[in-house]
């Protein structure tokens, strides 16, 4: 076999494990919505904390660091992943527990029932529903666009007769079917706790991958201060790359994951709230061994040579998607590339089947039981209309990912923006009890249109250096959304006296 063949086999076995873990899963299935849903709230501590940091870790933060940082310079970490470290611990102890609690209380297993009743509106779900569907799409792709740019870049020139289309490589679209299809397989079988198992392998293997990546290509290149002295020194501070503005205003992305719906499920599995503790410790160590490694590796591959040629190991005309796949490709082993390519992997999927698992619950729960009632549907019924409506976004997310590719960092980054924009209406919703129906649906609906109107000027994506006068663009819709809610907020009438003692009880 050579290299590339390697990589396959050994990626391939991989694939069969997580599918078997997948159907050893399935046979805990008590075959009930709780349970297909949030896994009848029996998750633990460390399987808890495995499946959050998991969903979160997507290729975002592996292939798509890596290419920010071999684009823009290592301050890719500080204007993301170590505010993230922070936020994301912050957001799961102000919103995760509180979530949680309310939605033992009161039986919610998505974001929208909790909208729903906190704001006293039967039809927010219809407006929510397709935004939270829309804006979770782009992190789908950055899941399978992320895995389809690394396989290609690892198995680079390894079957020249089979893909010469592609220089040899496992084309991007045909690593993208795999991927969907194998994260269909074991949530299809046992919902969120199939998803929650394989996180916990899948979670455990990227970090160990991640970690080994680095020190091979650390050691492939004469050690950390050789591989460091390659680089090129423009993109190791911020000047020219990122202005003070652009980078301040990168604290406000993280605060997504307190909007994100897959979140809200996974924060819904946990047994009790003391499973909480370990995760809000655990989380910013985890984003630190994960980050590190990628980002340098990103950074090195801006000038880092073959051993003993003058030979770049990154050409300057290849994606920046690729750069990770690049460098694991040849300067590893075939068998160290291949387990790096699995743990690549790895963290891909631990995040896509946790957000396809929560688009199926949101459409069965809250559009068709909520529309045409709850006694028309029994449990079985519920779990197949969700089986059914994630087999048809996986197809839509895998044929959108044949399109032409946006870099995964800046496609990420607007998903991200947009789920960070409506953290006041969550935030809100928890602690202000002044806090109106009118407000947050004039909320939602205005930060939708500035995000979209944006977007759209961004050319959707293409322009990875848009900025809004010199701030990322997450500012204008986060201002859009606290302005527009609080103001119309203070000019409607107040929630009922149930409802507030129901979400802020007296005693």
């Amino acid at each position: 076999m050579n290299a590339g063949t390697t990589v396959v086999v050994i990626v391939a076995v991989y694939l069969t494990l997580l599918i078997g873990l997948g159907v050893l899963s399935s046979m805990k299935f008590r075959g009930g919505a709780a349970d297909y849903f949030v896994a009848s709230r029996s998750i633990g501590p460390f399987i808890l904390f495995m499946t959050v940091f998991g969903t979160t870790m997507t290729a975002f933060a592996m292939v798509g660091s890596t290419a920010e940082s071999f684009e823009k310079g290592v301050g890719t970490y500080g204007k993301l992943a170590s505010a993230s470290a922070l936020v994301h611990s912050a957001s799961f102890f102000l919103i995760g527990l509180r979530l949680w609690a309310l939605g033992k209380k009161h039986g919610y297993m998505t974001q929208i029932e909790f909208f729903r009743d906190r704001f006293e509106s039967r039809c927010m779900g219809y407006l929510l529903f397709p935004i939270l569907t829309g804006l979770l799409i782009p992190y789908l792709l950055v899941g399978l666009l992320g895995s389809g740019s690394f396989m290609a870049g690892v198995t680079r020139g390894a079957f020249p007769e089979a893909f010469a289309s592609t220089g040899g490589s496992v084309p991007p679209w045909l690593t993208s079917l795999i991927i969907s299809g194998v994260v269909l397989s074991y949530i299809f079988m046992g919902g969120v706790r199939s998803a929650a198992w394989a996180n916990t392998f899948q979670t455990l293997v990227f970090m160990a991958m991640a970690l080994l990546a680095f020190v091979i290509i650390s050691v492939s290149l004469g050690g950390f201060s050789a591989a460091s002295a390659m680089a090129d020194p423009a993109k190791a501070i911020r000047v020219g790359n990122i202005s003070e503005l652009s980078f301040f205003t990168y604290l406000l992305i993280p605060l997504s994951v307190g909007m994100f719906p897959h979140l809200f499920q996974n924060c819904l599995t946990a047994k009790s709230a003391k499973n909480f503790k370990f995760m809000l410790i655990a989380h910013p160590l985890g984003i630190m061994v994960t980050w590190i490694p990628c980002i340098l590796i990103g950074f090195w591959a801006t000038g880092a040579l073959m051993p003993g040629t003058e030979d770049p190991i990154v050409p300057h005309s290849a994606p920046a998607n690729a750069v990770l796949g690049l460098m694991v490709g040849k300067l590893a082993t075939p068998i160290l590339s291949g387990f790096v390519a699995a743990g690549v992997l790895a963290a891909i999927m631990s995040s896509l089947d946790s957000q396809f698992v929560s688009l199926g619950t949101m459409f069965t729960r809250d559009i068709v039981v909520h529309s045409f009632g709850k006694d028309r549907f029994n449990d079985t019924t519920m779990v197949w209309l969700a089986r059914g409506f994630i087999s048809f976004m996986v197809l839509i997310t895998f044929l959108f990912s044949l399109a032409e590719p946006r870099q995964v960092f800046t496609l990420g980054v607007w998903c991200f923006s947009g789920y960070a924009s409506l953290f006041p209406l969550v935030f809100a919703a928890i602690y202000w009890k002044r806090v109106t129906k009118a407000g947050a649906y004039a909320a939602i609906f205005s930060t939708a249109v500035v995000w979209f109107l944006l977007f759209r000027a961004s050319g959707y994506g293409a322009n990875g250096d848009y900025l809004l006068s010199g701030m990322m663009p997450v500012t204008g819709m986060f201002a859009t959304c606290i302005l527009v809610l609080v103001v119309v907020s203070l000019m409607t009438k107040s929630p009922s006296n149930d409802t507030l003692e129901k979400f802020f009880p007296s005693k």
